[in-house]
């Protein structure tokens, strides 16, 4: 045996044991599409192309500038106001409980991913199931953020401690300093997602941190700076909300308005530059997460990039150069993620840039950039949806018996501990054309969407269609590669 042909023997068994994220695709099995995947690609492009059409003939700027906003309400009487009242109470309470017990789970409950109760309810049921439920509604995470009750419990207790003098915060909060914070702590969330170990001991530990800095960020910047704009699940609840169809009223203190599902996002342009990254990221991470579990990718590094060049660093023994494999894969892993949400701002500032160029606009490439960034948050929702949302099917469900053991212990506090014992596999066949039809759904909303932005910040129809070239373009080039992720299958263990 040539050491050549036992290299490329090392690296495709590399290749096909090296461990795969917890959170991977949908479904884990191969499916072979019932017809070929250019035909996907071609039709996907061709309902982006039709969609593009029909907005530009039936779109117009007074239609564009009209208030989509069709009903208001607010509070009246001081019953409605007080059983608000109770009922926001409640809920935060029940919010907090929870969080609580997450925590408490993980220190004190078995350390197994499936008997103990925080991995699900938060990965599953918080992470996943209430950013649907806050698209499909509104900001309820706002309204019953365990975090924020926490702080003003603290607050509180120091009021009372201080003689009702309520501690101020330590420093003004920099207007530089924009949304980083968050954009940091969703990156750091992100990579413990797909690279930390996912045990209950590990989830506490990581929830007592962050538990930690959100104090400290209160303490230091106060509450309302720091959950505006450094904490990151207000921040990213804030941006999914966008897509609700339920909005705060602006002109009446807890007041709403009902708006057509996903026209409140053309309302008003990203903040900042970081807020600009933090829905890039949303975006980046979702595929990288998708990408990264395929075979194709595995392929790259443990089979490619090992014959390459790699084996003559780690050596050509397999058994020997994998566990240097494994460490080099979560170092390789780890910089596409972080480098992923920049490398989407360079491609969108190019677009930004063309358009300009093409229209001759008098704004800067900044302000389009702002102002186009919420017109990517639908396409964000599909690839987040597609790529998770049999979870919901196949782990999410098993919250109802892990409410009545959440320790793992033997224990059916309210009987349900027996309950949807069975696995649930989805049919891959549904889960693909689901997947399908999410996913260039989301990016024709988000062709509309960038339409009706294009006509507030260019005079005419002509122009704004024009403006929208480089944005169909890019809509087409993300479509199709979130549908080839979607095609691929995935590695070992995915």
């Amino acid at each position: 045996m040539t050491s050549t042909w036992f290299a490329r023997l090392g690296g495709f068994w590399l290749f096909w044991v090296c461990p795969s994220a917890a959170l991977a695709h949908s479904f884990g099995q191969v499916y072979n599409l019932p017809v070929p995947f250019w035909l996907y690609a071609w039709g996907a492009t061709g309902a982006l192309l039709a969609s593009f059409v029909m907005v530009a003939v039936a779109l117009t700027s007074a239609r564009a500038t009209q208030a989509p906003a069709y009903l208001a309400w607010a509070p009246a009487g001081s019953r409605t106001r007080a059983l608000l009242r109770l009922t926001h109470r409640s809920a935060q309470a029940i919010a907090l409980g929870l969080m609580l017990l997450c925590i408490a789970t993980g220190l004190w409950g078995v350390n197994s991913p499936y008997g103990n109760f925080n991995l699900t309810a938060f990965w599953i049921v918080f992470v996943l199931g209430l950013t649907y439920v806050v698209a499909l509604t509104g900001n309820l995470y706002a309204w019953i953020n365990p975090w924020r009750s926490l702080t003003d419990l603290g607050v509180a207790a120091i009021a009372v401690l201080r003689a009702d003098r309520a501690p101020s915060p330590w420093l003004r909060y920099p207007a530089w300093l924009g949304h980083w914070p968050a954009v940091a702590q969703y990156m750091a969330f992100i990579w413990i997602e797909l690279n930390a170990r996912h045990t209950p001991q590990a989830l506490a530990e990581v929830l007592l941190v962050y538990t930690a800095l959100t104090l400290g960020g209160c303490l230091l910047f106060g509450r309302q700076a720091w959950f505006r704009q450094a904490d990151v699940f207000a921040v990213f609840f804030r941006q999914v909300a966008r897509l609700a169809p339920l909005q705060p009223d602006p002109d009446r203190p807890g007041g709403l308005r009902l708006y057509w599902p996903m026209l409140a996002v053309a309302q008003r342009p990203a903040e900042s530059l970081s807020v600009l990254v933090f829905i890039l990221f949303m975006l980046s991470s979702t595929a990288f997460d998708g990408l990264s579990d395929t075979l194709a990718w595995r392929r790259w590094l443990w089979a490619d990039l090992y014959n390459a060049g790699l084996k003559h660093w780690v050596g050509t023994n397999p058994l020997a150069a994998f566990p240097q494999m494994q460490q080099i894969d979560r170092v390789w892993r780890s910089v596409w993620l972080l480098a992923s949400p920049w490398l989407y701002l360079v491609v969108y500032l190019a677009v930004i840039a063309l358009t300009r160029r093409l229209t001759r606009s008098g704004h800067n490439t900044r302000t389009l950039a702002l102002a186009f960034a919420p017109t990517l948050l639908p396409i964000a929702l599909a690839y987040h949806f597609t790529h998770y949302y049999t979870l919901l099917q196949t782990q999410g469900v098993k919250i109802l018996p892990l409410m009545s053991d959440p320790f793992g212990h033997g224990w059916d506090l309210f009987g349900t501990a027996d309950w949807l014992q069975r696995t649930i596999i989805p049919n891959p066949g549904t889960v693909w054309h689901v997947q399908v039809v999410l996913i260039v759904l989301g990016h024709v909303i988000s062709v509309y969407l960038a339409h009706r932005v294009a006509l507030l910040y260019f005079p005419s129809r002509r122009q704004a269609a024009i403006s929208q070239l480089p944005m169909l373009l890019l809509m087409i080039a993300l479509t199709i590669g979130g549908l080839w992720i979607l095609s691929q299958p995935l590695a070992s263990g995915g």
